[in-house]
């Protein structure tokens, strides 16, 4: 099989993931009310994503010998998981726009979106409980590691915007928590779902971490390098909120003179305007932070393919490696 061939049946064994939890989605739904807790909940599951926590619970099963029918219910759950806190995130940052389309609490308002978003954790449970595994307890454990470290790691990232003393380390501590741990444990819960060995779980689980940090960067880049139409949010929302992200920590580091001055302007959230965004980003060209974080994102990608080198050869393992260099390629 050629290399281009081989990569459309990749193509297609993940687009037939994503199908099947979005038609499991799809069911859970049908039919629930009331409607102030449901409607924005299907509209925001609905609302399209990349499925990547739920694929990759499916492929990491896979991977190890496993059915990805075993592992719906939970990638299902993680998909659930994510959603909610996106829906919570997008107040805190009161944000208008998520894939390109307004906000659950724009739709409707804070209240519905909070308790919609509350259902979703719950649904979370409830589908991850239907998983038939005699680890369930384990998976239960990684799960709930998961979403106490994701609000960990979103309360970090407020204390965060208040603090100037930040630099690299403390950056990659909170995506470790908010971004990496999900994807982690979705590698994690796969691996065990699909009977996987201790040294199987342990290389899902760090593939997942680092794909998580390399897919924080990606979103820093895509922030101020990318395009509103398909990236699907306000570009530059980064700079006039002053988050704490690579590219500015890694600024506030090299830049001098006035440079720092508007840097210093960022944290302190007193950028608003898109001229003052354009030279924050000239600022982080002629640092090369954009290089840099580039550099990184390439650097902690291959760290977490070099995982995959203690699975089987298998398609499902194919499909991670060629999953992790597309999440380099996004622009959404």
């Amino acid at each position: 099989m050629s290399k281009l061939s081989e990569n459309d049946s990749i193509r297609h064994t993940v687009e037939l993931h994503k199908a099947s939890v979005d038609a499991r989605l799809r069911k859970m739904t049908v039919g629930k009310k009331p409607s102030t807790v449901y409607d924005p909940l299907v509209y925001a599951i609905t609302a399209g994503g990349k499925r990547l926590r739920a694929i990759l619970v499916l492929l990491a099963c896979e991977s190890v010998g496993g059915k990805t029918t075993t592992a719906l219910d939970a990638a299902c759950a993680i998909e659930l998981l994510h959603n909610f806190t996106l829906i919570h995130d997008d107040i805190m940052d009161k944000s208008d726009l998520r894939r390109g389309i307004p906000t659950v609490h724009k739709k409707w308002n804070v209240d519905e979106a909070i308790l919609s978003g509350d259902q979703m954790a719950a649904s979370a449970y409830e589908m991850l409980l239907k998983t038939k595994s005699p680890r369930l307890p384990e998976i239960m454990r990684i799960f709930t590691g998961a979403f106490v470290d994701v609000c960990e790691g979103q309360g970090y990232d407020i204390e965060y915007e208040q603090r100037n003393d930040l630099g690299v380390k403390d950056y990659r501590f909170m995506i470790r928590k908010k971004t990496a741990k999900m994807i982690s444990a979705a590698g994690e819960i796969g691996a065990f779902i699909g009977g996987g060995s201790k040294e199987e779980v342990k290389a899902l689980r760090l593939y997942g971490a680092y794909l998580g940090i390399a897919f924080q960067l990606k979103d820093d880049i895509l922030d101020i390098d990318g395009n509103q139409e398909t990236f699907g949010k306000l570009i530059g929302r980064d700079i006039i909120e002053g988050k704490r992200t690579y590219l500015l920590l890694m600024a506030n580091e090299r830049a001098k003179g006035k440079d720092r001055t508007i840097i210093r302007a960022v944290m302190r959230h007193e950028i608003h305007d898109n001229d003052c965004i354009k030279r924050v980003r000239d600022i982080y060209e002629a640092e090369g932070v954009l290089a840099d974080a580039r550099k990184e994102m390439e650097r902690t990608t291959r760290k977490a393919q070099a995982q995959l080198s203690k699975l089987p050869r298998n398609r499902a393992r194919a499909a991670l490696l060629w999953l992790s260099d597309k999440l380099l390629e996004r622009q959404t």
